[in-house]
């Protein structure tokens, strides 16, 4: 526990201050982080068995970093598009033209594009941002709302769990922690509202903080359930073991993943 303590904490105030950096540094570490979850995903699925095609996410990773980070908001989301219909069909066709082709092997190919390439590319292009402005409250959403969910989950699910969420999936989550991890969502969402306020962000209605708290907490627990869905398919507990008490870093990164696409999908709709 204390290990799992002291590594948390290394890697929260890691956080911070890529925040508060912001721009490039921010971005480098973002790419790093996201192509490291990818390597992990492909790595857990091939050592399960699967013939995983990894070759056509990892060209559109490489064409959609400097995509998301030089075009504006419309250009990217039209990349994305473009970019998804064509590794679909890559991966697709040449599924299909091997010798012996199955469909267990189509799907754990697309997995690592959807859950961690795509949403690790959405989160990207939120890097974009300048020294203190709405950009960089919302990228500073997408981390904390998953966060500290993930914190409140916890503890509450520690003491007052009884009912299981998804024995199957994940034995030790329980209905109560899930409550619990809302709650600490829509709270991260107050208090960066607040803070933005503050500093002097010209900012939208707390209404839409608290919607984006809510949301993004189910998006959260979504991604960190479907990561344990897939560590169980792998007969795995953790995805790598380089963060000591935490495991590896989609273990870190699952439910920042689902929960900083909606934060970014959001933002980018007119009425915010």
């Amino acid at each position: 526990m204390t290990l799992r303590i002291v590594t948390g904490a290394a890697l929260l105030i890691l956080l911070f201050l890529a925040l508060y950096f912001g721009g490039w540094v921010f971005s480098l570490l973002w790419i790093a982080c996201v192509c490291i979850a990818l390597a992990e995903m492909f790595n857990v699925l091939k050592n399960a068995g699967h013939e995983v095609l990894a070759w056509p996410t990892w060209f559109a990773l490489i064409i959609a970093i400097p995509g998301f980070l030089l075009l504006t908001e419309v250009e990217s989301l039209l990349l994305l598009v473009i970019l998804v219909a064509t590794i679909i069909f890559l991966i697709i066709t040449r599924i299909m033209f091997r010798e012996d082709p199955k469909l267990e092997d189509l799907t754990t190919s697309i997995i690592p594009l959807f859950a961690v390439a795509l949403p690790g590319m959405s989160l990207l292009g939120m890097t974009r941002i300048e020294p203190i402005g709405l950009q960089r409250v919302m990228l500073s959403l997408a981390f904390f709302i998953p966060v500290l969910g993930d914190t409140l989950a916890f503890f509450v699910g520690s003491k007052y769990g009884k009912r299981k969420l998804n024995e199957t999936i994940s034995p030790n989550k329980t209905i109560e922690g899930a409550i619990g991890g809302l709650a600490g969502s829509v709270l991260a969402a107050v208090l960066i509202y607040f803070i933005g306020k503050l500093a002097g962000v010209n900012m939208p209605t707390i209404a839409n903080f608290l919607v984006l708290g809510l949301l993004g907490g189910i998006a959260g627990q979504i991604g960190d359930l479907f990561a344990s869905f897939v560590k169980r398919h792998c007969g795995i507990k953790d995805y790598s073991h380089i963060f000591p008490g935490h495991g590896g870093m989609m273990d870190r990164l699952d439910s920042i993943l689902f929960a900083g696409t909606l934060v970014y999908f959001y933002q980018a709709l007119p009425w915010i």
